[in-house]
């Protein structure tokens, strides 16, 4: 018991830091965050939550920070096509680059908030329930079969229905007014266009955490390792928003290696109980997915390596 407090102090004194420094010094004023300052900040990130795994090894054991790394590899990569709809969002919502980082950070905060209350009652759910897993099981493998054959651009998430809907439920007005998500006018309360972003791109999360949050319940139901690495793939979202949002045609591929994890994953517990296994092996799933998603993104490098000066010669004609 003693162990776990001091697991959740340290993880919580991590995400506190990391939060102030993002929040109170690297970004306390408005601006526009280019491609290289976001791929710093993104490798940070992920540096961060990779070494957060060498803590779990050290004070859990190897399967532990296996089991981990896996989950945060996988909630990682499924961040990318999260990042895609939130593109698609500051698109509709035409919402400027400059208060994108703004809704970004209130955003991550409302997801850390809403996957909180999933994994909690998705792990209750499993510890009462064993059965529960195998349902989780069929999901991923029907979802990576549905990724494979349904065009992502398909993302409209019922975008329109969602505006539409806040619009008619919440007084926003037409422009924006600087950073501001709500002020006063004409002694009427006001929304802004950016907190109707804010609303949707948690929305959007929510329908990519009905992926996510099974996917990682699927490879365990510590709520300590499901709750760390779910965390820390999603901090670093905003960072990596803005040094993928301009080269996400460069991951076109990786869907395909994505939807290959999610059958796997979803068939393991399948797979131990066919062979009699206590559970599936985390040091050989961790070496599996990790395998699949690289030859996924090496796959798209290569095939889009050329994609850049095709267009430039098109434009030129």
């Amino acid at each position: 018991m003693d162990n776990m407090v001091v697991m959740w102090t340290v993880f919580a004194g991590v995400f506190i830091s990391l939060m102030a420094l993002d929040l109170g010094i690297l970004h306390r004023k408005n601006r526009t965050i280019g491609i290289r300052e976001s791929l710093i900040y993104s490798a940070g990130y992920i540096v961060t939550g990779l070494s957060f795994g060498g803590w779990i090894w050290y004070t859990l054991g190897q399967s532990d920070a296996a089991l981990y790394w896996t989950g945060f590899i996988v909630e990682k990569t499924l961040s990318i096509d999260n990042i895609f709809a939130i593109s698609l969002v500051f698109s509709a919502l035409a919402i400027p680059r400059l208060y994108q980082y703004r809704v970004l950070f209130w955003g991550i905060l409302g997801a850390i908030f809403l996957r909180g209350i999933m994994i909690g009652l998705g792990a209750q759910a499993v510890a009462h329930f064993h059965w529960i897993l195998y349902i989780f099981g069929i999901f991923l493998i029907f979802t990576g079969i549905n990724m494979l054959f349904v065009e992502k651009g398909a993302t409209g998430f019922s975008k329109s229905r969602i505006v539409r809907f806040c619009k008619k439920h919440m007084r926003v007005t037409n422009d924006l007014h600087g950073s501001k998500f709500a002020l006063f006018l004409h002694g009427k309360f006001w929304f802004t266009p950016l907190m109707l972003a804010l609303v949707v791109v948690n929305f959007v999360d929510v329908i990519f955490a009905v992926d996510s949050v099974p996917a990682i319940l699927a490879l365990t139901t510590d709520p300590y390792i499901v709750f760390t690495s779910n965390i820390f793939a999603i901090l670093g979202l905003r960072a990596l928003y803005f040094a993928l949002d301009a080269m996400l045609h460069r991951f076109e591929y990786l869907k395909y290696a994505l939807s290959i994890v999610l059958i796997f994953i979803g068939s393991k517990i399948f797979i131990a109980d066919f062979l009699h296994m206590q559970k599936f092996p985390p040091a050989l799933s961790l070496v599996v997915t990790v395998s699949i998603l690289a030859m996924g993104i090496l796959y798209s490098l290569y095939k889009t390596r050329n994609l850049k000066r095709k267009r430039s010669l098109n434009n030129g004609r």
